[in-house]
């Protein structure tokens, strides 16, 4: 399987070169790795402690956060060296304070492993989530370097749980620990003899909890805001807004959007904005003077949606009609009843939030239409729905403490 393994690597390698010849994504990724290593040598410092955090991409970063931040204020002597897969997440977060080091992560083949781990040299290792590369693991294992999996799931159609999981199963015993978000996936490897486990909870409502107590200012929201009620939808696909355009439709008083979807670039904001009936304005071009007469803003700037639910009324999030739903903690944490799609079952705060009556699947615009109208007309059922997201967010909270405390630093 190692074999297989490593033949695919470099099978993607190839697919990944071809593709930065027409598609811009694969092209960043690999001209973000042009002379990786020679950046890499040439800034890392011989004498550097070095505590080693990876990321896939911008939403493992923002789950990894809390632990990035509190494992800086409680260690100051160790240096930060902060990796990122995608170009997602390494572009907008390459000039990220709470790191000292940030790179991409050169691709999991033998001899990038080697290098890149003899290079940095980490004290230790925290990988958020997902990212399960077997070359790089198998050397921080023969290093006996302290590797730890941060905020992960783990369910019965993944690939370690297949017939042809073993092997990678295997390589999951040689982590030192594997935090995970809930009972239900400590079990599972417990099922499989894979004990190196606690349970931890999810980072992510550390994060977003640190957000909804320091809230950042936007004044032209605000103004456009200005005595309405807002409606929110959050990393939109096409098939999300299709229902979110006939909600607008119903022309509910006082009732504004704001649109932010979940691709931002040229294109998919310009087919947005030929889809709507009435008075829209992209982010980018607000000024105090234009937005207090639009009743839709899109949002065509990324990194900001989290603060911006602070300003809504109700939120939708997005993804519910594709692969599945994006994340719902950040809404939650601002005490916004939550709206979505029906491909939901993935994530459990989805599942708690509808047993609770915080959040609600909608499965067509008629379902979306009544739910808003029922919420923004029962005062009542508001604030429960409010109460009830703000306090299951709270209850969640000290993953990040535990995960810290378990640490062996001696």
């Amino acid at each position: 399987m190692s074999f297989i393994y490593n033949i695919g690597i470099h099978i993607y390698q190839i697919i990944i070169l071809t593709a930065s010849l027409f598609n811009k994504k694969a092209k960043q990724r690999v001209f973000g790795r042009k002379a990786l290593f020679k950046k890499i040598k040439s800034t890392i410092k011989h004498n550097d402690k070095i505590v080693w955090f990876h990321c896939a991409s911008l939403g493992e970063f923002e789950q990894g956060r809390t632990v990035i931040e509190s494992f800086r204020q409680y260690h100051p002597e160790y240096k930060i060296l902060l990796t990122f897969f995608s170009p997602s997440g390494y572009e907008i977060r390459k000039n990220y304070q709470g790191a000292d080091y940030i790179f991409y992560l050169p691709i999991d083949t033998r001899t990038n492993a080697k290098k890149f781990i003899e290079i940095i040299n980490p004290k230790m290792v925290f990988i958020i989530k997902y990212e399960f590369w077997f070359n790089y693991l198998s050397i921080l294992y023969k290093k006996a370097i302290p590797t730890y999996i941060v905020s992960a799931i783990f369910r019965n159609d993944q690939y370690f749980f297949k017939w042809y999981g073993i092997w990678f199963r295997k390589r999951l015993k040689n982590i030192t620990c594997i935090f995970v978000q809930d009972k239900d996936s400590k079990e599972l490897l417990n099922s499989k003899g894979i004990t190196n486990v606690l349970i931890s909870g999810d980072t992510r409502f550390d994060r977003v909890y640190k957000l909804s107590q320091q809230k950042k200012s936007f004044p032209l929201i605000e103004q456009f805001q200005k005595n309405c009620k807002i409606f929110l939808a959050g990393s939109t696909w096409p098939a999300d807004e299709l229902l979110i355009m006939d909600l607008i439709d119903e022309n509910i008083d006082n009732l504004k959007f704001i649109i932010a979807p979940h691709e931002t670039n040229d294109e998919r904001i310009n087919s947005l904005l030929k889809q709507i009936k009435g008075k829209a304005i992209k982010y980018s071009d607000a000024t105090e003077k234009n937005i207090k007469d639009a009743k839709i803003l899109i949002i065509d700037y990324v990194g900001i949606l989290s603060s911006l639910y602070q300003y809504s009324s109700i939120a939708y999030v997005g993804g519910g009609f594709g692969i599945s739903i994006h994340n719902i903690q950040e809404p939650a944490s601002f005490g916004k009843p939550i709206l979505f799609g029906t491909n939901y079952h993935k994530f459990r705060e989805a599942k708690d939030l509808i047993n609770l009556c915080g959040a609600f699947s909608v499965k067509n615009s008629n379902e979306l239409i009544l739910k808003t109208q029922e919420l923004l007309d029962n005062p009542e059922l508001y604030k429960k729905t409010s109460a009830v997201c703000t306090n299951y967010i709270n209850d969640k909270r000290g993953a990040t403490e535990f995960i810290l405390s378990k640490l062996n630093l001696s």
